[in-house]
């Protein structure tokens, strides 16, 4: 019985504090699972574009980012049929899942480009596409039934340089400014096993110092958090002091030793993609949105002036009708006054 009595009286400050802890606790620090259990339920998607000369490694370098087979039905075109080859846009699907987790993997490609002699506004189809996707969501967003929107917009665009030149040529230079308002662009030196190390850092110095010249805007790395982890800071700091701020990649898939697949592959994947669809949704895709919302009020203004049955006359200045209206009451004044001088004079009349 002592016993007992003894372990109760134990036990008892720790229910007390238990009891206390329970009800101090109301429960929204499951938040974060929560959002974690709805969004892996849900999965991910992500729609990457590549884009430049044939020959550049481009399927390649895509197969071995995501690990698998993108490519299979392709057909490969002879010089003759590339003579009149114009630029496409193809778009491959795949359902990609690690560890739980879905990813609805979206790669656009886009056959044909800069392959002509004539390479005037080769871009022009990939701008229209990517303008197409922003239309497309602005009006499912728009619609009644935004519940399960499908989300088509392009994050990012590989773009592949050839290493034979010295720096950007004009084609380069053209569609990157043509794009680099409406989609984060990567620029990538292919081929980078046909340079050596010297070669490849002089090529790179070149080519950041044309993108500062041309006012060109290829994605910039975020600032890491403070609060972020330890191994996250490190592949963040690893990437910036090896791309620099304007991050110029070289890639051949066969050889890893000698270009950044890598760390590409780290930054695209496992740091950054997250990164690059909220810079799309919040920066290029708010951009568009609010062009379209200005355009619609301008034509609507226009439309309702048009419409409208009573003519719209050019509003005068102040001073004009403060003038107008001053002239009118002299006037009237002087009536008046004109009306009163015949009344006397004709009571001045019969008086007499």
């Amino acid at each position: 019985m002592l016993q007992e009595k003894l372990v109760e009286r134990l036990l008892c400050p720790r229910v007390r504090t238990a009891r206390q802890k329970e009800k101090q606790y109301v429960g929204f620090a499951t938040l974060p699972n929560q959002v974690h259990r709805k969004s892996v339920k849900k999965g991910f998607d992500f729609t990457l574009m590549v884009a430049g000369e044939s020959g550049m490694g481009k399927s390649t370098l895509v197969n071995s980012l995501f690990l698998t087979d993108l490519y299979k039905d392709r057909k490969l075109l002879n010089a003759e049929e590339r003579i009149n080859q114009t630029v496409e846009i193809i778009k491959h699907t795949v359902d990609i899942e690690e560890k739980g987790v879905k990813l609805k993997l979206t790669i656009v490609d886009t056959p044909g480009f800069g392959d002509a002699v004539n390479n005037n506004e080769c871009w022009k189809p990939i701008t229209d596409y990517i303008d197409q996707q922003f239309e497309q969501y602005f009006r499912d967003e728009s619609g009644l039934n935004r519940k399960n929107i499908q989300d088509n917009r392009v994050h990012c665009c590989l773009y592949f340089i050839p290493p034979f030149g010295h720096g950007l040529r004009p084609v380069d230079v053209e569609f990157m400014k043509a794009l680099h308002e409406k989609v984060n662009i990567i620029p990538l030196i292919a081929k980078a096993d046909c340079l050596t190390p010297n070669e490849i850092k002089k090529l790179k110095d070149r080519i950041r110092e044309e993108i500062d010249k041309f006012g060109i805007k290829v994605y910039q790395f975020p600032e890491c958090d403070s609060d972020e982890d330890e191994e996250f800071k490190q592949l963040d700091k690893e990437l910036k002091v090896s791309l620099g701020f304007n991050g110029i990649l070289c890639c051949v898939v066969e050889n890893q030793s000698h270009c950044d697949f890598v760390k590409l592959r780290n930054m695209l994947i496992r740091s950054h993609m997250h990164d690059l669809k909220d810079v799309t949704c919040d920066v290029h895709y708010e951009n568009y949105r609010a062009q379209c919302i200005q355009e619609m009020t301008s034509k609507l203004a226009q439309d309702n002036r048009m419409e409208s049955p009573i003519p719209i006359l050019p509003l005068s200045t102040p001073d004009v009708e403060t003038e107008k209206l001053i002239k009118m009451k002299d006037e009237e004044l002087k009536r008046m006054q004109e009306m009163l001088n015949k009344m006397q004079q004709q009571m001045h009349d019969k008086d007499q």
